[in-house]
């Protein structure tokens, strides 16, 4: 129930993040949209270097289903609790859209119209998200300590150079459906974004595991050669 109450309540603040500093921004800077989406993306990295570093000990810090998925996929995420995660996930994103609405005066739900399709944002969504899952099962095998910045980092820059302006998580993808401001999507083109966030997903398990299995032979051959020293020294 921890990891669970983890990844609901992190996963309602980001989408509190995205949905909140989008309609900020544009209040702030209606006629300026560059400016808009610069602080947009500031409070989006900020909020997850925090939410990483504080609930990362509890639940791994997923907040996001395409990341649920590719630990399942790579045997690290037990297949029990897959569902009650991406669950958690979709719920406390929606939750996180409609008490963010509520904040700001505006009715609890109200279905975007924004279009975001085509193949150039299908693309967008698929670089996005490979390009995440990268950072985290590379700088996991790297530095662990460094995943909150490094996320954070990568999520700031990618919302800026996708086509997409990087949503890279289905449940993110579901929950800005269903407000239509700044950081609006489609229902209808929210299926197609999530095909494309899976594929991402699943392209970076498949490319990690040709990156890192150099690295596995040579400590594999550091560690024979250090026994075979233990070896001839005794």
């Amino acid at each position: 129930m921890a990891r669970l109450l983890s990844e609901f309540i992190g996963t309602a603040f980001l989408l509190s993040a995205i949905v909140g500093s989008g309609i900020m921004a544009e209040t702030l800077s209606p006629d300026n949209v560059g400016v808009a989406l610069l602080a947009h993306a500031i409070a989006i990295g900020a909020m997850l270097y925090v939410l990483i570093t504080m609930l990362g000990p509890i639940s791994g810090a997923h907040f996001n289903p395409a990341v649920t998925f590719a630990f399942w996929l790579r045997g690290e995420h037990e297949t029990a609790s897959l569902l009650p995660y991406v669950a958690v996930q979709v719920a406390g994103a929606i939750v996180g859209v409609v008490v963010t609405r509520i904040m700001y005066d505006l009715a609890p739900v109200d279905f975007a119209e924004k279009a975001r399709t085509g193949p150039g944002q299908w693309l967008g969504e698929l670089v996005a998200t490979f390009g995440l899952m990268l950072v985290i099962l590379l700088t996991i095998r790297a530095r662990v300590e460094a995943v909150p910045t490094s996320v954070a980092l990568y999520i700031t820059s990618a919302i800026w150079f996708t086509s997409s302006t990087s949503f890279a998580n289905p449940a993110v993808s579901v929950a800005r459906a269903l407000s239509d401001t700044f950081t609006a999507i489609n229902p209808l083109h929210v299926p197609m974004f999530v095909v494309m966030q899976l594929v991402g997903a699943a392209l970076a398990i498949a490319c990690v595991r040709l990156l890192a299995s150099d690295e596995d032979g040579a400590d594999e051959e550091r560690l024979s050669d250090g026994t075979d020293d233990r070896e001839r020294a005794s």
